[in-house]
């Protein structure tokens, strides 16, 4: 199983549920876009203060739905980088229960390293390798 250093915990809100009685499958990709925020936050890739120098656009999102999430259910998303290529980074995600450590759903996202300002991709920084490599404990050349 992989091995997550960064979870967060989420809280499943009553309009988070759909007519079938569970979680909606549009509000997954919520979950992990704030766990995933949290993270870049933890490790030090963004200070939280202008989104204009977040440096981070989403080019591709998968989720594999594998449970349904109940209303009252405590879950926690595990967010950690797989890969870094030139211009991007690969963020993988498990969604589980955090009582039974049931894995819900896994989730993708390839984010590319963006300037907002002049609306173009950039390498990603030496400095973002980093970090990234320390708080995992994998070296990213």
């Amino acid at each position: 199983m992989v091995q997550y250093n960064f979870y967060q915990p989420i809280q499943i809100r009553y309009n988070d549920i759909d007519a079938q009685g569970h979680v909606n499958n549009a509000k997954y990709v919520t979950y992990i876009e704030f766990a995933r925020f949290r993270y870049i936050t933890e490790v030090g890739l963004w200070d939280g203060d202008s989104f204009m120098d977040l440096g981070l656009i989403v080019a591709d999102a998968h989720v594999s739905y594998l449970a349904p999430i109940k209303l009252g259910q405590i879950i926690k998303v595990g967010v950690r980088v797989s890969r870094i290529g030139n211009k991007s980074l690969t963020f993988v995600y498990h969604i589980e229960d955090s009582n039974s450590e049931q894995i819900m759903a896994t989730a993708e996202t390839v984010m590319v390293s963006f300037d907002y300002k002049t609306q173009s991709t950039t390498a990603v920084s030496k400095k973002w390798r980093e970090l990234i490599s320390k708080f995992e404990g994998v070296q990213f050349e």
